[in-house]
């Protein structure tokens, strides 16, 4: 299957999921934190939406442990940046139905976590296929170390992901049944 065959696969699949019940383990990612020795430092991660892994509740615990959160805002020409975000802060909604912080203080994350719509073994991601997730890795991994976290569910993983150049692997992905 390509790409689009694989997205449209499991965006069905998720909605059709009840994946209340799936709860990604929050001692798992602080086993990759401690891990990766990140101590104090700024996690990117984002609003859940279209039925994606719930990271909000993931970001509040890390923000409770003393990390600083922050959620991405989208800009023009598929760009996107991550600004500053306290789970007590409002969001606002983008064009495309997401809240975003309103903050317009940047920051660099050294941790993010990314939301997907499938995955492989060889830590492959599809996203949606604008390649916002890519555009910003590459860019901030010209100037800095970053540690790529992915959130799915298991049943979101495939045999193969065919990646082209453009694709940022991942460096972790935590599933509700374990992590890769």
């Amino acid at each position: 299957m390509n790409k689009s065959e694989i997205r449209k696969k499991l965006l069905k699949a998720r909605k059709l999921n009840n994946n209340k019940n799936l709860v990604i383990k929050f001692s798992n990612i602080v086993k990759i934190l401690k891990k990766e020795k990140v101590n104090r430092k700024i996690i990117g991660g984002y609003y859940p939406y279209n039925h994606e892994v719930d990271s909000i509740q993931i970001l509040n615990k890390l923000e409770k442990l003393g990390y600083q959160i922050s959620l991405p805002k989208i800009k023009k020409n598929n760009q996107m940046d991550f600004l500053c975000w306290s789970t007590k802060e409002p969001l606002s909604i983008n064009k495309y139905g997401i809240p975003e912080p309103s903050s317009d203080q940047i920051v660099y994350p050294s941790i993010l976590l990314v939301p997907l719509v499938a995955f492989d073994n060889h830590l492959n991601r599809i996203g949606y296929g604008g390649g916002y997730y890519d555009r910003y890795i590459k860019k901030v991994k010209k100037n800095k170390k970053i540690i790529l976290i992915g959130l799915a569910y298991s049943f979101q993983k495939v045999k193969k992901i065919p990646a082209n150049k453009y694709d940022m692997k991942l460096d972790f992905i935590v599933t509700d049944k374990n992590f890769i």
